[in-house]
């Protein structure tokens, strides 16, 4: 193992934490978090041919009696790769919630990392697979009739946290995203994440987004996704009860003119 490939990386960092105390939920959930959403580099048998991929499972006899565990052998660093495998070696660069969507139900885990990082784990077949349903499912509409809206209570550093995370990419989609507490006709209640003036195209990954953060940060009450236009009455009343989350787009500066030599007065001319 190279010193290269001992630099930590966050899926260093999140796995630690994992490690550090088995029993919480949160630090697991964590790590899964990291996997999915980060760039993994998966080992191939051949280089990459058109739009299939020939992973390069590895097997490993626990038991004798038993039929052998199957493995997909991810990197989090290309550098990592390229130590396991002694060399260059054929890969797919991908995130990880794809790898995981390629591997399920196939009774295949995954090597992370074996060997060559802090971060080296093996992930059963089972955990694959739930980590595919978990990111997998396109959220469920549902009908019902608000009666009342309150301000948000018992939210977590976690959740906020996650909302940033997952609606970050999502910056520009909608004019503004409100978190509320609501009420329903049937008598149930949660918390209503309401995204406004966001274009038809947008809502299905705005409520991907909004699910994975809620799962991801081991939130145990309901939430539910809506879609208002500034104009409807609702948004008012959202916009005095609600917690405003972040949707601004990051500015993209503008390039500076060229400037001549010497007319900065702050960076004289470079005499040679």
């Amino acid at each position: 193992m190279t010193d290269d490939t001992l630099l930590e990386t966050p899926l260093d960092r999140a796995h630690a934490t994992m490690e550090s105390d088995l029993s919480d939920d949160a630090a697991r959930l964590g790590f899964y978090e990291r996997l999915a959403d980060g760039e993994l580099y998966l080992l191939l048998k051949s280089e990459v041919s058109g739009e299939s991929l020939d992973a390069d499972i590895f097997e490993l006899q626990p038991d004798e009696d038993l039929p052998p565990d199957r493995y997909a052998l991810v990197f989090d660093r290309e550098d990592r790769l390229a130590a396991f495998a002694e060399g260059p070696a054929p890969y797919a660069a991908l995130p990880g919630r794809v790898i995981a969507a390629m591997l399920a139900g196939q009774a295949i885990g995954l090597g992370v990392n074996l060997g060559v990082a802090p971060s080296s784990i093996l992930i059963p077949p089972a955990a694959v697979d739930w980590l595919a349903a978990t990111l997998g499912p396109e959220p469920e509409e549902v009908e019902g009739q608000l009666t009342a809206l309150d301000e948000p209570s018992g939210l977590s550093d976690r959740l906020l946290q996650g909302f940033a995370t997952k609606l970050g990419p999502a910056a520009g989609l909608c004019s503004k995203a409100l978190l509320a507490r609501g009420r329903y006709d049937d008598g149930s209640s949660g918390l209503i994440l309401a995204f406004i003036d966001a274009a038809s195209t947008a809502q299905a990954p705005l409520a991907r987004a909004a699910q994975e953060a809620i799962t991801f940060s081991g939130f145990a009450e309901r939430l539910d996704v809506a879609f208002f236009d500034a104009t409807d009455p609702v948004t008012d009343r959202l916009s005095r009860v609600g917690l405003s989350l972040d949707m601004t787009p990051p500015e993209t500066p503008e390039p500076e003119a060229p400037k001549a030599p010497g007319s900065d007065p702050s960076k004289p001319p470079i005499l040679r």
